[in-house]
């Protein structure tokens, strides 16, 4: 599966519909036909994409 933000084939599966880009660093989740993006912050918590909202 391809990266939705970068493009990069360098992606790796974290949890049950959860992948990870080692490219641009960011956490991605896939259900049906959307997909949540989310940053991986210094303290491992996941925030959304672009934003300040902690997950």
């Amino acid at each position: 599966m391809n990266c939705p933000v970068c493009g990069s084939k360098a992606t790796g599966r974290v949890g049950v519909d959860q992948y990870y880009c080692w490219d641009c660093c960011v956490e991605y989740k896939k259900h049906r036909d959307e997909v949540s993006i989310y940053e991986v912050a210094e303290d491992g918590s996941l925030m959304a994409y672009g934003g300040q909202e902690e997950i």
